[in-house]
């Protein structure tokens, strides 16, 4: 009865006339079209019907004169002079249903987990649309559990809060992300693959969300074989999926990996078109593209949240370069993975003073606050004579809160330290640091 439903509504929105126009030319990855009467602007859909009788779906990226340059979804093989092109009457949208968690699916709100079609929803969810206004947006209050003891402690995550996660390649982004997405106490887990390495998604949902993970999630996949276009459009439909579901009034953690590969295909799309490089090769377009997604995430103009976590792979380890840049100054607060961290054999390899969680003073208890205030100084306080210390050049006794830390860092050290397969609850993790900055440091003679 729901499928035949959804078919009534399918075809209610179709339209009563169909528009064509026709290939005059192939340059590069443009299709250059011709003949197209109807009124279209910059991001409609139209479908290249090719020679070996395949449908490729493109969208209008330029103008050119009487001319319209058109970018594929898909490869451009079999697409020639004269192939017939279709104008889609239908706005991209997606219809989201209840039933899609559990399911893995394309940037098109397509399922590519060989269990069936999705069922859709009544309810029709732009790709590209705009946060609830901000004067109606709730504010973010209470925490959100990721079991993991670094990030609850130290960077201790509220409900519709925007966290990055920065980091170098193989630094351990992705596996931090994926401890949380598995570890989360949220109602719902809506996850973005964008770019991502084709054999990994397989991983991911076998070894780490695992059955019980992927039965309150929902993952959007799109490999980075494939074209800028899909790669974009799949953070746009993994942000709309979120939407949906905070409108049911959910606690939704949205996560993306990673928002670099986002910007990068934004980068290939406005470069194709003839936009200017601005910062390092990235346009003017994927500095103004970034907030319009980012944004989309947070809490809602009801009871529903969407918590953000987003990675980014900084260049080189810088990172001050022009995306990590751009994102941290929109974001909520960041993580800092530390690749000599990484190196000396501590995951996660979080850098404790370089992160911060914007929200967190006003989220943690006094006592709560103490307890970590307490950790932080310490840690503080061994980095900064971190040199001295291992090159022995420090004399024990010169500075009592040098020799507490030196103390208690180790112990924070393997507090900070976590498997993969490992969970810790919030209240478990200020009762563990509780327990060791409240050991008693007593001076040996």
């Amino acid at each position: 009865m729901l499928l035949y439903s959804n078919l009534i509504d399918e075809v209610n929105k179709l339209e009563v006339e169909d528009y064509y126009g026709s290939v005059t030319g192939v340059k590069g990855l443009f299709i250059e079209v011709s003949g197209i009467r109807r009124q279209l602007s910059i991001g409609d859909r139209c479908n290249v019907l090719t020679s070996h009788g395949r449908k490729v779906v493109c969208e209008l990226v330029s103008f050119m004169e009487d001319r319209l340059l058109l970018m594929p979804y898909g490869s451009l093989e079999g697409i020639g002079l004269g192939c017939k092109v279709e104008v889609e009457n239908a706005a991209p949208v997606i219809y989201p249903h209840p039933s899609w968690l559990g399911r893995i699916i394309n940037a098109f709100g397509e399922a590519i987990d060989g269990k069936g079609p999705l069922i859709k929803g009544n309810k029709p969810y732009y790709i590209k649309s705009s946060p609830p206004p901000a004067q109606f947006r709730d504010r973010v209050r209470g925490k959100v559990d990721l079991g993991v003891k670094a990030v609850n402690a130290f960077l201790t995550i509220c409900k519709g809060q925007r966290m990055g996660i920065f980091a170098g390649s193989g630094v351990g982004k992705s596996t931090l992300m994926s401890m949380m997405a598995k570890n989360t106490d949220s109602d719902i887990s809506v996850i973005g693959l964008i770019g991502e390495r084709g054999r990994e998604a397989k991983e991911f949902v076998e070894d780490t969300l695992g059955e019980e993970g992927l039965a309150k999630s929902v993952l959007v996949l799109a490999t980075s074989d494939e074209s800028p276009l899909m790669r974009r459009q799949a953070a746009y439909t993994t942000m709309a999926v979120a939407e949906y579901f905070r409108d049911l009034n959910k606690n939704v953690l949205c996560m993306m990996d990673s928002i670099t590969r986002f910007a990068m295909a934004q980068r290939e799309i406005s470069l194709t078109v003839g936009e200017p490089p601005a910062s390092k090769g990235y346009t003017p377009s994927v500095f103004a593209e970034l907030p319009r997604l980012l944004e989309r995430a947070g809490p809602g103009a009801g009871n529903g949240t969407i918590t953000g976590l987003f990675t980014v792979l900084v260049d080189g380890d810088d990172h001050n370069e022009p995306v990590a840049d751009a994102v941290r100054s929109i974001l909520d607060g960041h993580i800092v993975l530390d690749r000599a961290i990484a190196e000396r054999g501590r995951y996660p390899a979080i850098n404790i003073l370089r992160s911060i969680s914007r929200t967190m003073p006003d989220c943690d208890t006094p006592e709560e606050y103490a307890i970590v205030a307490k950790a932080r100084k310490y840690i503080a306080a061994y980095e900064n004579m971190a040199e001295l210390i291992r090159l022995g050049a420090y004399k024990k006794g010169s500075n009592r809160e040098v020799d507490e830390a030196i103390f208690y860092y180790p112990k924070i050290e393997e507090f900070l330290s976590q498997k993969k397969g490992e969970k810790v609850t919030l209240p478990e993790c200020y009762q563990q640091l509780d327990a060791i900055v409240s050991t008693p440091y007593e001076p040996k003679a």
